[in-house]
């Protein structure tokens, strides 16, 4: 992996700030943890809060300098924007329905955007932030962050190299059980905003877990559906979005495809997990064994794969830290995504042609649209009885 440097010292850092993510914000820490892990990125600017107080003191908690702790994200983008020591690029990680209108202000003020999923709250507007990525020129990296684990990247490559064959069948399951009551009644603020449907969008569970199952199945097959038959379900009463989604899925191969995503299993903590079946063979990978994959070609015994062990292959090798059986997880796996965005910002930036393979390890702009037109797609389904319903390409 090529890095612009600065110095000729070594790869340099990149400047970023980042929109939401301030106190009582969970996924905001983690984005920082997984953007800090390899030195590739230093964290300068933020507005972390609507809120003028709770914006300086979320900046304060993390060393954020007084002068920039903003408050509101468009005064951010231009102040930035304007400064010879500004931010390079800006990470996302508001409501869904801050998305677009935070990536648009920062687009139009030349800086890279690293987006938290879902695009928008609505296709049409991630549609037209689509349009405004394409023609800015700038990288815009979406945080589809399981496709960084070392073992689904070593996924992709088998599938692409045949190992599997022809691809029959596609499962993709992430089951969680954290909504199983109505705690967004109840002062949860994760819950609150992720079931109102102004700021969640039409769906809760599949915008914010059914989403990255898909982009899993997606990111690993090569595959995308044609169309979708779902069954979106609200068990909880009072409930306004979904919190359980079962989906068939078409692909123009013929191949087959069920995804199952649900907030409602009890027993579930955060159960991610992927089998592709081909006419050669079998492979699946789980999240909570995220440097094992279970490889079983037809009519053979399963051969179990583990990260830095015997026969795996490069890909793995490439985003790997640790020797096999010293444990990589789910930070390092988000991690990858961010050391990877960051060299492709600072190789356009430097005027750099980047490795086709890095290129295509990033979800971008593209990968966040269709996961945009697999919901919609998912609750057209779902509000027509279940009917088979095309993808809008």
């Amino acid at each position: 992996m090529v890095y612009a440097t600065g110095d000729g010292i070594g790869p340099r850092r990149l400047r970023v700030g980042m929109v939401g993510g301030g106190r009582e914000a969970f996924i905001g820490a983690v984005h920082r943890m997984a953007a800090r892990l390899d030195d590739r990125l230093v964290l300068v600017a933020g507005a972390l809060s609507s809120d003028p107080e709770r914006a300086r003191a979320s900046a304060a908690d993390i060393g954020i300098a007084p002068a920039r702790a903003y408050a509101d994200y468009a005064e951010m983008a231009k102040a930035e924007a304007a400064r010879e020591d500004g931010i390079e690029a800006v990470i996302i990680v508001t409501p869904n329905h801050l998305h677009a209108p935070v990536a648009r202000a920062f687009l139009a003020s030349g800086i890279d955007v690293i987006c938290d999923k879902p695009l928008s709250a609505t296709l049409d507007e991630a549609e037209e932030l689509a349009v405004l990525a394409r023609r800015s020129g700038l990288v815009f990296a979406v945080t589809l962050n399981n496709t960084g684990y070392a073992m689904v990247r070593e996924a992709r490559a088998m599938v692409a190299s045949g190992a599997l064959g022809t691809l029959r069948i596609i499962r993709a399951e992430y089951i969680q059980d954290w909504l199983t009551l109505p705690i967004e009644g109840e002062g949860n603020k994760q819950a609150e905003w992720r079931t109102d449907p102004a700021r969640a969008g039409r769906s809760a569970c599949l915008a914010d877990i059914g989403v990255h199952a898909y982009s899993l199945a997606q990111f690993v097959s090569g595959l995308e559906p044609d169309a979708v038959a779902a069954d979106l379900s609200t068990f909880v009463p009072g409930r306004r979005l979904d919190d359980n989604a079962h989906v068939l899925m078409r692909y123009g191969t013929g191949a087959r495809g069920v995804l199952i995503a649900s907030q409602v299993s009890p027993g579930n903590l955060n159960r991610l997990s992927l089998k592709l079946y081909g006419d050669r063979a079998g492979l699946e990978w789980e999240g909570a064994e995220p440097e094992v994959l279970k490889f079983t070609p037809f009519g053979e015994p399963t051969r179990t794969l583990v990260r830095g062990g015997p026969g795996v292959g490069a890909a793995a090798g490439r985003v790997s830290r640790m020797p096999a059986e010293h444990p990589e997880g789910y930070v390092e796996g988000f991690a990858n995504l961010y050391r990877d965005a960051a060299a492709l910002i600072l190789a356009r930036r430097a005027g750099q042609t980047p490795d086709p393979e890095l290129v295509a390890a990033v979800p971008n702009i593209e990968d966040g649209l269709a996961g945009m037109r697999f919901i919609e797609a998912c609750v057209d389904s779902s509000e027509a009885g279940s009917a088979w319903t095309r993808l809008v390409r």
